[in-house]
């Protein structure tokens, strides 16, 4: 099991979490982003920095995804490839994205999108929470003890 991060907008505390399961369990952990950013040393916890661009990041970690590995993103987009190529996809909130939830939330993501680019203003995602946290550490946990589909 590998775990990859879609880095650039990964909340710090999500990966202090996963920081953490890293050295807790031996699990390489890798994120991927267009800018640098500070990671802890450790062998089970690396960072690629690709060029700047419009999903370079996103494609990069499908590029490299083998299947079972789990990918952390918020990107509706990026977790629906994830599926696809047979990975696991966990977002920041805790959300675990699977064959049967990812296309009523690219249908949704894509509905907002269009009323954004109406001129519709729908405000961003609330800030992340402690339950956030928790749902998150649980999937997470679960995923690393091979309980990860649900």
């Amino acid at each position: 099991m590998k775990i990859w991060v879609d880095a650039d907008a990964c909340p710090v505390v999500i990966k202090e979490i996963l920081f953490r399961a890293a050295e807790r369990t031996g699990v390489l952990v890798t994120l991927v982003a267009n800018q640098q950013v500070s990671i802890p040393r450790s062998p089970h916890i690396k960072f690629i920095q690709v060029g700047a661009g419009f999903d370079v990041a996103d494609n990069e970690i499908v590029r490299r995804l083998s299947e079972g590995e789990l990918v952390i993103t918020s990107d509706i987009p990026l977790a629906a490839e994830v599926i696809e190529k047979g990975g696991i996809a966990l977002s920041p909130r805790g959300e675990l994205h699977t064959t049967d939830n990812i296309r009523a939330r690219l249908s949704m993501r894509d509905f907002m999108e269009s009323l954004r680019s109406s001129g519709v203003d729908t405000g961003g995602p609330p800030p992340l929470n402690q339950n956030d946290r928790k749902a998150f550490a649980s999937h997470l946990d679960k995923i690393l003890a091979g309980c990860a589909r649900e």
